[in-house]
């Protein structure tokens, strides 16, 4: 399994094979992460970097784990937390390649919510996911009602991805995409909440390296272990 084309193995040898060495054979076989959720920690991760080239390379072997719409879920999210203007090339370049892989386009509508009821349902969403503490949290500002009505609204209650997988990919947006410290806690405290424990997620950093380096890799553990301590206490 090769991250470049034949031209570029040739201009630069030596550093694409250690490459390729490091992500797809040392990094996968460091832990028990399974091929799909790799998968799901790759694409969210470069959503977050910003490695929209490499999410176009990395793309059709994603297809052979995960499924078109689990992936387009993954990049409709990324947009509560990156924004339009880093989402919209992912956009492009995975309708681009899913042409070309046979994927019919477009897929089914995924959305559970209508205008009237999407402010409702992202509020129980909060509550379910943090706590009861968040009843009423839309009511303190604009944006807390964006977050409740727009983010998880409009995308935590789309299907195609369970609630587990949502939060693993959130935190994938937000530790590769860095300075996000206080969120990140807060999706880590989540994470824990549904599964996603400690040594998942240690585990889950280690197949990000490759792709957004190590000081954010670090960074993230850091975190994960401030959040296992201060549940501990």
């Amino acid at each position: 399994m090769s991250n470049f084309n034949d031209e570029e193995k040739r201009l630069d040898p030596e550093f694409t094979q250690l490459f390729d060495e490091f992500a797809f054979s040392e990094v996968p076989g460091s832990n028990d992460i399974d091929e799909k959720t790799r998968y799901v920690v790759i694409l969210a991760s470069l959503l977050g970097c910003q490695g929209v080239d490499e999410f176009r390379a990395i793309l059709p072997l994603a297809l052979k784990a995960l499924s078109p719409l689990e992936i387009k879920e993954i990049i409709y999210q990324s947009t509560a937390y990156l924004g339009i203007g880093r989402v919209y090339p992912f956009i492009g370049v995975a309708n681009e390649v899913m042409k070309v892989e046979g994927v019919e386009l477009p897929l089914p509508g995924q959305s559970t919510t209508t205008p009237e009821n999407r402010l409702e349902k992202g509020s129980q969403a909060q509550v379910d996911l943090f706590g009861e503490q968040m009843k009423d949290f839309w009511k303190a500002s604009d944006i807390n009602r964006f977050l409740a009505d727009n983010c998880f609204g409009d995308y935590y209650t789309r299907e195609g991805l369970d609630y587990k997988t949502r939060e693993l990919i959130t935190f994938c947006f937000l530790a590769s995409l860095g300075g996000c410290e206080g969120q990140l806690m807060a999706h880590t405290s989540a994470n824990f909440m549904h599964g996603n424990g400690k040594d998942f997620l240690i585990d889950v950093v280690s197949q990000m390296v490759p792709y957004i380096g190590y000081p954010r890799s670090l960074n993230a553990i850091t975190i994960i272990n401030k959040v296992a301590e201060q549940l501990e206490e």
